[in-house]
């Protein structure tokens, strides 16, 4: 739950812009963009100094409720950091009159979007709920804001301090996760308000007292420390009287201090190498910088957007696409309140001095200081961000909706509208801006940071001793001083937009649906392939045909197809599912005419240069070698071959591929894999769009209506049966490392075009949420993981079911064993009570106007909808099935599906520490490298592309 605080995202919008028939290929100017973002509000303040700010939006039956307090990592002192995300987590265990887990009222009502987060400037609580369990969000709320000391007790305390201990070794644990210290203890004094991470100190969460805790809440977590957002279905004369009733006796308290927060200049350029067990060599340079408010921030945003944020971006083109030292490169300007950091970061390409690759950057970064960005530079940059504003502009709520933009303005800098006069200063950026604010602070003493390959050294976080185990947190008794938890009221059903199909003159099937609350066209060009489609003896082929794309086509290079992309406030990707190869497509619709010009280019008129291919092979096998040092990337390497039998199909789905298929791959392999499915005989369009369906079907046809198939098209072959490896452990080997991930595979005969609605529903007791009880288990219980789930993981012909556990690492045979224990005891003699079928079902059917708010929500359930042969009004059916649903029949679904017998599991930690945890488990246990689950090849890939 530990997040830096949160970009601009979502807005009321004006359409704007011509027909798509009239459009011309010029841009609409950006200006015109960031003029049309506007959220309307209105603010009122009680008396106890709580402020409340309320957005109407009536697109959906749904409210964002979301609660920022003025407290945060930077308000710690020393001896306490961590205190407040502690407290993040401390205040969804429960409250005086709502006691038990905060998730479980909140998910009966179908709230969607709801979660905390913790920054060094403040603590946010938020959630979607349906217009109608709008009193009991706002009940909870301002139960814990006001009544939460009698329910915190030792227990829970200790309950919480192991979860954010196991959220913090998760961090560490991934490559470079342990870079972030390095870079605050660099760049700020230990005094500092923001000389520690926010995640703070293990030590310090181990000598919390229960009474310091309580102590910290009172002079903090009070009215007049805080912001209330309503967005959505809501308004003021609404609002006022509801939340008077919920929050108006809660008492004022100590107004938080906040401390002055100079931004510090180094002495002297200071450099620093450190060792990580990582794939390359990582070069980086960081400053600190003012925060959000200061007039050079947008500058600064546009000059890291420019160095290293844009796909055409300086350091891109020179480290990567030119002179191919680097195989990854960024830049970035992160403003807090009140400071912030600009940093750049290098991949360095395997075989290349680290030192050059250093000196480059300086230089390039000099030659910028020296000369500024170019005018177009600076357009790409507030094109792309304005258009990635209005892209995110439907979410009400969640981590980056409308309530985010409210409430941040209003919190650290007294505005609500202050999002207004980001976006202002952003589009009034000129080059000599740019070039003037990046010389005023890029100039300083420079922190550098290098990390190389090699055993970690160890950390201090890292010593303090094991504490003993505690017993599970004891629910708290309700005092019931402010009466029962409200009711929920009658809930509106899920308003899901007509589906309408058409063909285009060539026989692409086009999919419609037309959303207009912002005007943003998704394009969605869906191939029946998938890595399924993968060459069997060339695994990384479909890979890398999609990473070629858009490196040249139709007589434009790599750089060309960035900038015009820029120009357009496009976003234009690619990537694939077991079943399906997807282009995507999203782009403010007055600009859609040129947009889909440029998509069709891509899609249609590749050309694999030699000279681009080279570059971008060894980018793929450093990728490659990067998913060897990372947890996940192993997991996703090993599981499909022994989940599925290693000549199934799905069993391709191997990460970026093998890397000695991938080094040989020629540009003939990638033509002929294009030719035989990126075609358009396999292809459907899926549109959602603010534009009608006439309009856009003629744009579409323009660009794709006489495109041709060449060659015989490809066939996916599932005649061959699963054949899943027998019930073992496999563990793969990866040293020094804080925490174990734990994935247990159980094959099923499900297909996913079956209906799967029975068993997905019961799994909701089982893995599928918070609630669920592997997750209970391991977090909640016994505290060793920062979360657990399971769940069906859906294809077309397949659907086996997948535990996954990130465990701290002395733990892990002991929870094994308990997550085996939770699923046989599920299925089994502890099968799915009447609560947890309540949940789900009450869950399944209130959540659904939040499920489908976005028009992203929309396409993808219209993709989903087609895979698995579902009507296309499948979501407007999902209510009255839930209704018809009877706990039976959802044990007995779930039942039929698993045999825990057959579960294979998949364990990657440090084999020194966990094999013998392993041993005593009652199954075979093998133990691999982590380098040996791709062949000794990935770890050398720099000869491949020579």
């Amino acid at each position: 739950m530990h997040v830096k605080v949160l970009a601009l995202s979502g807005a009321a919008l004006i359409a704007l812009g011509a027909p798509v028939a009239a459009q011309t290929a010029k841009p609409v100017p950006a200006a015109t963009l960031v003029n049309q973002v506007n959220i309307p509000y209105q603010q009122f303040t009680l008396p106890n100094g709580l402020r409340v700010i309320v957005h109407t939006d009536r697109k959906a039956p749904i409210v964002a409720v979301s609660v920022w307090y003025d407290v945060g990592a930077k308000h710690e002192p020393k001896g306490s950091t961590g205190f407040a995300h502690l407290f993040e987590h401390l205040m969804f265990n429960g409250s005086e009159n709502a006691p038990g887990d905060f998730f479980e009222p909140l998910k009966q009502v179908g709230a969607t979007d709801f979660n905390g987060t913790t920054s060094s400037d403040r603590t946010n609580y938020f959630e979607t709920v349906p217009t109608a369990g709008l009193d009991r969000a706002l009940f909870l709320e301002s139960d814990r804001m006001g009544y939460l000391l009698g329910a915190i007790t030792q227990a829970k305390l200790d309950e919480q301090r192991g979860v954010v201990q196991n959220e913090k070794r998760q961090g560490d644990n991934q490559p470079y996760g342990l870079t972030g210290y390095k870079v605050t203890e660099g760049l700020f004094p230990a005094d500092h308000p923001y000389g520690h991470d926010t995640i703070g100190s293990m030590a310090d969460l181990d000598a919390a007292s229960l009474d310091t805790v309580k102590n910290w809440f009172r002079n903090h977590y009070a009215p007049n420390n805080a912001v209330l957002v309503l967005a959505g279905d809501i308004d003021v004369a609404t609002a006022k009287p509801l939340v008077e009733k919920y929050f108006g006796a809660i008492k004022a308290g100590p107004k938080t201090v906040t401390r002055p927060a100079p931004v510090p200049t180094l002495p002297a350029p200071k450099a620093e190498t450190i060792k990580d067990r990582v794939a390359a060599v990582m070069v980086s340079r960081y400053w600190a910088i003012p925060g959000g408010d200061h007039p050079d921030a947008a500058a600064l945003g546009v000059a890291g957007a420019v160095l290293g944020g844009l796909a055409s971006s300086r350091l891109d083109n020179a480290l990567v696409k030119k002179e191919k030292l680097a195989v990854n490169v960024s830049a970035y300007a992160g403003s807090e309140a009140q400071v912030g950091t600009f940093g750049i970061r290098a991949i360095v390409r395997p075989g290349v001095d680290p030192a050059l690759v250093g000196r480059r950057i300086d230089a390039i970064l000099a030659d910028f200081l020296k000369n500024g960005p170019t005018a177009d530079e600076v357009n790409r940059v507030v094109t792309t961000q304005a258009a990635a504003t209005i892209r995110g502009l439907e979410s009400v709520g969640g981590f980056g909706g409308k309530a985010v933009a409210l409430a941040q303005g209003a919190l650290f800098y007294g505005d609500p509208g202050f999002y207004k006069k980001e976006l202002a200063a952003l589009a009034a950026q000129t080059p000599a801006s740019v070039k003037a604010a990046a010389n005023r602070w890029l100039t300083r003493p420079v922190y550098a940071l290098t990390v190389e390959q090699g055993p970690r050294d160890a950390y201090e976080e890292a010593k303090v001793p094991p504490r003993a185990d505690v017993a599970p947190a004891a629910e708290t008794p309700v005092q019931g001083t402010r009466g029962p938890i409200p009711a929920l009221g009658k809930v509106k059903g899920l308003s899901f937009p007509a589906v309408q199909r058409t063909t285009l003159r060539n026989g692409i099937e086009l999919v419609y649906a037309q959303r207009s609350a912002v005007p943003v066209t998704q394009v969605a060009l869906s191939f029946d392939a998938g890595t399924a489609a993968d060459v069997a003896d060339k695994l990384g082929t479909q890979g890398l045909t999609l990473a070629m794309l858009d490196e040249g086509a139709a007589g434009l290079d790599s750089i060309q197809i960035a900038e015009a992309k820029e120009r357009l406030g496009a976003s234009i990707g690619s990537g694939s599912s077991a079943d399906r190869t997807t282009m995507n497509l999203q782009v403010p619709s007055a600009n859609l005419a040129p947009a889909l010009d440029l998509f069709a280019k891509i899609a249609r008129e590749p050309t694999f240069s030699e000279t681009e291919l080279a570059r971008v092979k060894q980018q793929a096998l450093a990728g490659i070698a990067q998913e060897l040092t990372n947890p996940s990337g192993l997991v996703g390497r090993v599981v499909p071959p022994l989940v599925y039998g290693p000549a199934y199909p799905y069993a391709k789905a191997q990460g970026g591929g093998d890397p000695k298929a991938v080094a040989a791959l020629t540009r003939a392999d990638l033509l002929a894999f294009q030719q035989a499915w990126l075609r358009p005989d396999k292809a459907k369009l899926f549109v959602v769009s603010d534009r009608p369906l006439a309009e856009v079907k003629a744009a579409l046809d323009t660009e794709f209506g006489a495109w041709r198939g060449t060659g015989q098209a490809g066939i996916k072959d599932f005649s061959v049966g699963m054949s899943p490896a027998q019930p073992k452990i496999l563990l793969v080997d990866r040293p020094d490392s804080p925490q174990s991930m734990i994935v247990g595979a159980i094959p099923t005969g499900l297909k996913g075009t079956e209906d799967l609605l029975p068993v997905n529903t019961a799994n909701d007791a089982l893995g599928g949420g918070f609630l669920s009880r592997i997750n209970m288990d391991l977090r909640e219980t016994r505290h060793w993981s920062y979360g657990a789930r399971g769940g069906f993981q859906t294809a077309a012909e397949a659907a086996p079911y997948l535990i996954s556990a990130p465990v701290q690492a002395d733990k892990t045979g002991p929870a094994l064993a308990s997550a085996r224990e939770d699923v046989v005891a599920f299925l089994g003699k502890e099968p799915m009570t009447q609560e947890e079928f309540d949940r789900a079902i009450n869950g399944g059917i209130n959540s659904l106007p939040g499920d489908y708010e976005t028009s992203d929500a929309v396409l993808g359930a219209m993709q989903y909808n087609d895979l698995l042969k579902r009507p296309d009004d499948y979501q407007t059916t999902l209510a009255a099935r839930y209704r018809g649903m009877t706990r039976d029949q959802l044990n007995g679904a779930i039942r039929s599906a698993l045999d825990p017998k057959r579960t294979i599991w998949v364990v990657v930690g440090d084999a020194k520490q966990v094999r013998p945890q392993l041993d005593g488990l009652g199954l075979a246990v093998e133990t691999v490298s982590a380098a040996s689950v791709a062949g000794a090849a990935a770890a050398a890939p720099a000869a491949a592309a020579k």
